[in-house]
């Protein structure tokens, strides 16, 4: 009997003293600060800045200064096409990718940004990522590459802005169009030239002649990279309907948050896409009048020919990713399934 309590002694004993650790670990995760920098694609003062200035502030308001960001502005240390690198090897802790930037690393980022002729219906193409299946596989894809996928959040249509009108879709043999990824093969297949080049880069670009037109993000980039300074003919066929991008986080640096931290980069995350959307869509309403005040000029409506023609290119842009890495041929088999096709 009394080797029995020993040994049922030695076993609470040791229960109650894994307790206290277990206990005292969590006390001091809870009271660990965190320390992230994170690289976002936009320069400081520009509107979109401002959205991912509040998500890096929401993080740190909501985990009560747990966490703490720093934010870089694009150029400052990290360069467009080494966000994903700096990620992955934790120089920055956090990043906004913009994915044909980084098309060698994860091929699949194309699909994900969204393909030439894929809808600007947002209730879509959030169905698409957290109802159809699409957030699983990038969750799985990114984890392969270092990374933590957080969320994606959608910004608005993708036109191309020209420094000569466009009256028919043959006046695009021969352009050189600043135009990276699946825009890039699409703008190939109506005859143009595609040019990669940062967001940085486009007026210079543009002013010199070293490229003939350019997609942006969405219009606000044009308005805010002053662009229409140097080149005033807006095509009126969206290249996509919208973009997706996400925000990343390197994995050691996700793995070592306690759940409740983790929890509420999730949630700023979702808050994010949100205030992405909203002010999105006021803003471009705004950038095109100020850009028309400038002497924006639309090119003349595309005829029905033109239109189908626009469309071909873009299906057989899906079909080219479709056959190039086995988890774009995932996203895109779901794609075509989906409501989020035009």
């Amino acid at each position: 009997m009394n080797a029995f309590w020993k040994t049922t002694r030695k076993t609470l004993t040791a229960f109650v003293l894994a307790l206290v650790a277990g206990v005292t670990s969590m006390q001091a995760m809870a009271e660990q600060t965190f320390n992230w920098r994170f690289s976002n694609l936009y320069s400081r003062g520009t509107a979109y800045a401002e959205v991912y200035e509040n998500f890096a502030r929401n993080i740190e308001t909501m985990s009560n200064g747990r966490i703490r960001i720093q934010v870089l502005y694009a150029g400052e240390g990290v360069g467009q096409t080494g966000v994903l690198g700096a990620v992955k090897s934790g120089l920055v802790q956090m990043g906004a990718i913009f994915q044909p930037a980084h098309s060698g690393e994860i091929p699949f980022g194309v699909v994900e940004i969204g393909l030439p002729g894929t809808t600007d219906d947002a209730t879509k193409l959030s169905a698409l990522f957290h109802e159809q299946g699409w957030q699983p596989i990038l969750e799985q894809a990114y984890n392969q590459q270092g990374v933590e996928w957080i969320e994606t959040y959608f910004q608005p249509a993708v036109y191309v802005l020209t420094n000569k009108p466009i009256r028919s879709i043959d006046d695009f043999k021969g352009l050189k169009i600043r135009a990276p990824g699946a825009y890039g093969k699409f703008f190939r297949e109506l005859g143009a030239s595609p040019v990669s080049l940062a967001w940085n880069e486009i007026y210079t670009s543009l002013a010199t002649g070293v490229i003939d037109g350019s997609i942006g993000s969405n219009l606000i980039d044009h308005r805010d990279g002053n662009h229409v300074e140097v080149a005033k003919y807006m095509y009126p066929l969206p290249v996509a309907g919208a973009q997706a991008m996400p925000i990343i986080v390197n994995k050691k640096a996700w793995d070592s948050l306690p759940e409740d931290l983790k929890a509420i980069v999730k949630t700023a995350g979702a808050r994010h896409a949100q205030e992405q959307l909203d002010k999105s869509t006021v803003w471009v309403s705004q950038a095109v009048a100020d850009m028309e005040a400038k002497g924006l000029q639309w090119s003349p409506e595309p005829s029905e020919a033109d239109r189908q023609a626009w469309r071909a290119a873009a299906r057989k842009v899906w079909n080219d990713y479709a056959k190039g890495d086995k988890i774009s041929a995932e996203l895109v088999k779901i794609l075509e399934a989906s409501g989020a096709a035009h």
